[in-house]
């Protein structure tokens, strides 16, 4: 049959110790057979059926009268009395399974019926009764990208809450995108201690930024951004208005009179190209 010595030695010491094989799924609880041989023999297993008929006598508190009526369970925490209980497996066969379980996660039926110790049959029964534990999610690929990354996401990230990830998209929104990830000590919850925790965890594309066209915005977009404050906003549309606008950051800062600090934090959220030219490559 292509067993090895040891495990051709594994099923006959099973039976020298009294133990008798009453059904297929017996020889996997033989050691050394794993999941894969047992598929191979299962095929060629035949159990006569002298050593199939149940035992007369069981002790008590062993065996349920009558089946219990089954109700929702979750599968990734069922006992193997409870399937036998139910009249859902035999006892073995519930031991099986517990023991394929423990080392096999079960998301969905597909997952399920890879069990070789439940039938088709059995798993269509069962179906409206079973609760799936959600499936794990995938590690996160660290970095992760600030101006890719959604909600969800951000979650993956050690330090970052659900309220924390809700504002880190929202101040995005207005800003166009994150140029550095210093940006994320702006937003609210996230503290100089928080930010030094999740810093090695993210990455920023500045590519990604969507800039402002400073000649031709209107009002409303201008006032959305969070760096241009409502006196700068009022400066900003009186001399576009006299000038008709700005072709160099530098004669744009030195009109609006911007501090050195202030005009290097907007630098990259501004172009002074036409919507569709060069800058916005």
């Amino acid at each position: 049959m292509g067993l090895t010595q040891t495990e051709a030695a594994s099923l006959v010491r099973y039976r020298s110790y009294d133990k008798i094989f009453r059904i297929p799924e017996d020889v996997a609880a033989c050691y050394g057979i794993d999941d894969s041989l047992y598929r191979v023999l299962k095929p060629h297993i035949r159990i006569a059926r002298r050593y199939t008929t149940a035992p007369q006598g069981y002790r008590p508190g062993r065996m349920v009268a009558e089946p219990l009526p089954p109700e929702q369970f979750r599968i990734d925490t069922v006992s193997a009395r409870y399937l036998e209980a139910i009249g859902a497996l035999t006892r073995q066969q519930a031991r099986t399974f517990v023991k394929w379980r423990d080392t096999h996660p079960i998301c969905d039926m597909a997952e399920l019926r890879k069990c070789y110790a439940v039938s088709d049959s059995v798993a269509t029964a069962l179906e409206p009764y079973i609760i799936f534990s959600e499936r794990e999610p995938a590690a996160p690929r660290y970095p992760i990208e600030l101006n890719d990354a959604d909600s969800a996401t951000l979650l993956l990230v050690n330090g970052i809450g659900e309220k924390t990830a809700g504002r880190i998209v929202r101040y995005r929104e207005r800003l166009g995108g994150y140029w550095r990830t210093e940006q994320l000590t702006e937003v609210e919850g996230v503290t100089e201690s928080n930010y030094e925790k999740i810093s090695a965890q993210i990455c920023c594309d500045s590519c990604r930024i969507r800039k402002i066209h400073i000649n031709f915005a209107p009002a409303p977009e201008l006032q959305r951004h969070p760096y241009l404050t409502p006196q700068l906003l009022r400066r900003i549309l009186k001399t576009r208005q006299l000038k008709g606008g700005w072709s160099t950051p530098e004669a744009f800062n030195e009109d609006n009179r911007l501090k050195p600090g202030e005009a290097a934090r907007l630098a990259p959220y501004l172009s002074f190209a036409p919507p569709g030219g060069d800058d916005d490559e």
